[in-house]
């Protein structure tokens, strides 16, 4: 029998030799692993283990065999974690596919919802105080729409467009967003926040970045409690500031900074925190896309993140985005000055509630408006009178035939005729798929008044050129 301590490494292997000798019964390929350190660096090795009682005559013996499984195990390990991955995937896509059905219906919904809204806001000028409720209900609907963005963004479903953004005003918002979701041990505040210039961002992006963080956040604090902050800055970095993001040009930067006061982390837990797949969570509170997702959009858009945090001292996180030298200028369009026009439109849309309502808005702005709830009836119209149109407005999903589909037939009668296609949400049609049809334009349900006007008069006016 072998001497040995408790704690010495070969203990898994003694252990059965020992058992085998002092009671004759072998093992036979039992699993097992030892775990020790060369030159600071930890090693496991995994191996398969018999044993078995010999007799040599007076003596006995144990036959000890010891088949090194490292690779197979390890290969194994791999193979475990790749299927998480999948899975967590797979869990992504599902949202995503859910996402997108709800998506269109529910755009669907907010396109009647804000469109008689508007109208009736516009038919009671005269009356203060239903004009403040209507709006109201305007607002409402397009936080309604952004928040169906956000839940596409997160399945990356949706299309984004970068315009000039003051991060003041989303930082705002994502705390208004946050705080009926947070428990009262948890308090959410709003720093410093100085003015800064604009930076060119999607805005449904840039909510996705701050919700994403603070939830973070959140979770570190999630059984003690504790304060989130959340501050804005402007400030100039040189070539010396930014030597650790090679990619990133030096200038201006909004400095968004997100502070906890929760657990904090060590430094190989930072090491890992933007990659794919990477949770502290436990099984079911976490996909590890969330700060993935943030870490490649802040990538996209010139910037970058610095993280600072200590275990039981907090986390901050500084996210850096470049600003913008100067606006673009933007056109705005009130009610008073909407704009209007004569000419003939075909709409097309399965809801007859949109249908409706779109035939009453653009007949206010003076257009002769044929609605149809069906793409055949549609087609069978402008087959029989394709010269009484200037310009078709149809809806992407809809029972028999497509937009697109009918875009496409309309187009082969008419080649000229501009067509503006409208989804609320769809799988197989985006801007660039529609304009290499020769779609003229694709938009986003639901549309505002004043948007739906300034595209119809864009696309008319540059018809006549």
């Amino acid at each position: 029998m072998w001497n040995h301590t408790p704690d010495c490494t070969l203990c898994p292997i003694r252990t059965r030799v020992d058992k085998t000798f002092l009671t004759g019964t072998p093992h036979q390929e039992e699993e097992g692993d030892l775990t020790f350190f060369i030159n600071g660096k930890e090693i496991t090795l995994y191996f398969l283990i018999s044993t078995v009682l010999l007799t040599v005559g007076r003596n006995k013996k144990v036959l000890l065999t010891i088949t090194d499984i490292s690779d197979l195990k390890r290969a194994e390990l791999e193979r475990s974690s790749l299927k998480q991955q999948l899975y967590q995937s797979q869990k992504v896509m599902s949202i995503g596919t859910l996402a997108g059905g709800i998506a269109h219906d529910f755009n669907n919904i907010l396109t009647a919802i804000l469109g008689y809204t508007e109208m009736a806001l516009y038919q009671n000028k005269q009356t203060p105080a239903i004009q403040e409720d209507l709006g109201e209900v305007i607002k409402a609907g397009h936080r309604a729409k952004e928040l169906v963005k956000q839940i596409l963004a997160f399945s990356r479903q949706s299309d984004t467009k970068r315009i000039p953004l003051q991060p003041k005003r989303i930082i705002r918002e994502a705390i208004k967003m946050l705080r009926p979701s947070l428990p009262s041990t948890i308090l959410i505040k709003q720093g410093d926040c100085q003015p800064t210039g604009s930076i060119l961002a999607d805005q449904t992006q840039l909510l996705q970045i701050l919700l994403n963080i603070c939830t973070n956040g959140y979770h570190a604090m999630e059984n003690s409690g504790g304060t989130l902050d959340i501050s804005l800055k402007e400030t100039l970095l040189s070539n010396e500031d930014i030597l650790c993001n090679q990619n990133i040009e030096s200038g201006v930067f909004a400095q968004i900074t997100i502070r906890d006061t929760g657990h904090g982390m060590d430094k190989e837990t930072m090491e890992k925190i933007f990659a794919p797949y990477f949770t502290t969570k436990e099984t079911g509170k976490g996909t590890g896309m969330g700060l993935s997702i943030v870490h490649s959009i802040v990538l996209s858009y010139g910037g970058f993140i610095s993280l600072d945090s200590k275990p039981d001292k907090g986390t901050v996180f500084d996210i850096f985005l470049p600003i913008i030298k100067s606006d673009p200028l933007l056109a705005i369009c009130t009610d008073e000055k909407l704009l209007t026009g004569t000419e003939r439109i075909l709409f097309v849309d399965d809801e007859e509630i949109i249908a409706n309502m779109i035939k009453k808005m653009l007949e206010k702005l003076g257009y002769q408006v044929t609605a149809k709830t069906s793409s055949l009836d549609a087609l069978e119209t402008f087959q029989n009178h394709a010269n009484q149109f200037d310009l078709v407005i149809t809806d992407q999903t809809m029972p028999n035939m497509t937009g697109s589909e009918l875009a496409k037939t309309l187009l082969q009668i008419q080649a000229d005729i501009p067509i503006i296609l409208c989804t609320g949400y769809s799988t197989i049609m985006n801007e660039k798929k529609a304009k290499a049809i020769g779609i003229r334009e694709f938009v986003t349900k639901p549309v505002s008044k004043n948007d739906i006007a300034i595209l119809i008069r864009k696309i008319l006016d540059s018809n006549h050129t």
